[in-house]
């Protein structure tokens, strides 16, 4: 039996562990009760905090084809609860084991909470495409309120210890971080992997997009070169990061749009016939 992979309903830690190392890990949410949950200070790396009496609500806006693994204190009925809620949601959905007390007896990684609900991100400052188009796919995809913070370089580690961040686009000389260039991809690449986003066709071709901007392999898309220039361009007009992450969503709003278009083969081309010249040809 490949001890690895989740029954039908459940996951042990062990399995957990070895999922989350694996090329394609599973969405980790917390859905311990409110109580339970403020009185804890920690949780698993890399989860979302999601309150487990309005799985309605937030279960449609996981990012579609994601395995997700939830968990509670102690794995009985409201991570069960919530599970099979999920999956009436159409979810691929399944519960830890013993739920988060299990995972810390045998001695497993937790982060600090951050504060709220929110998941929260740190990378380098100044950022031109990947340091924005990622935070686009999370706060579109993943978590809507997530925090993403833009630091010098050497300050990324301190600031993620300090703040529970966790970090994106930084080589392993800064931190160590699965989410991050792997060869040829870029971090845009790393979020549609671990977040199970490759069934979304139109997201798969954006990735194509900012890959060839972000690489410098222009050649990779027509697109690459025009989302470049508008990088540059904006980050030579606004100086402040967070401005700039928050002047460049619409910009990816509107060419996700147009991958969806073009997916279905509807893209809209923008064509002109030369009218004839009024001008009298010169003799």
């Amino acid at each position: 039996m490949d001890t690895t992979k989740p029954s039908a309903s459940s996951v042990s830690p062990a399995a957990l562990a070895s999922l989350l190392d694996g090329p394609i890990p599973p969405l980790l949410i917390d859905v311990r009760k409110n109580a339970a949950f403020a009185e804890s200070p920690c949780m698993l790396s890399g989860a979302l905090r999601r309150d487990p009496l309005e799985v309605a609500r937030w279960a449609a806006s996981l990012p579609p084809a994601t395995s997700v693994v939830v968990y509670c204190v102690h794995g009985h009925e409201v991570g069960c609860n919530t599970m099979r809620a999920l999956r009436q949601q159409g979810v691929d959905a399944h519960y830890l084991e013993g739920g988060i007390e299990a995972w810390r007896e045998q001695a497993l990684p937790v982060m600090s909470k951050p504060p709220g609900a929110t998941t929260r991100w740190v990378t380098r400052a100044r950022p031109r495409v990947d340091r924005i188009a990622c935070p686009w796919l999370i706060r579109r995809f993943v978590d809507a309120s997530a925090e993403f913070l833009y630091v010098p370089t050497e300050q990324v580690a301190v600031v993620a210890q300090r703040d529970q961040a966790i970090a994106y686009d930084v080589g392993p000389h800064v931190l160590r971080t699965a989410f991050t260039h792997d060869g040829e991809r870029c971090s845009f690449d790393a979020f549609v992997r671990l977040y199970r986003l490759g069934g979304d066709a139109a997201l798969v071709r954006l990735a194509h997009i900012v890959r060839g901007a972000d690489t410098d392999r222009l050649d990779l898309t027509p697109q690459s070169g025009g989302l470049v220039a508008l990088s540059l361009g904006m980050s030579r007009i606004e100086p402040d990061d967070q401005c700039m992450l928050k002047a460049m969503m619409p910009l990816y709003d509107a060419l996700y749009a147009w991958c969806q278009d073009a997916v279905r083969g509807q893209d809209e081309k923008h064509t002109w016939s030369a009218l004839p010249s009024s001008t009298p040809a010169q003799s």
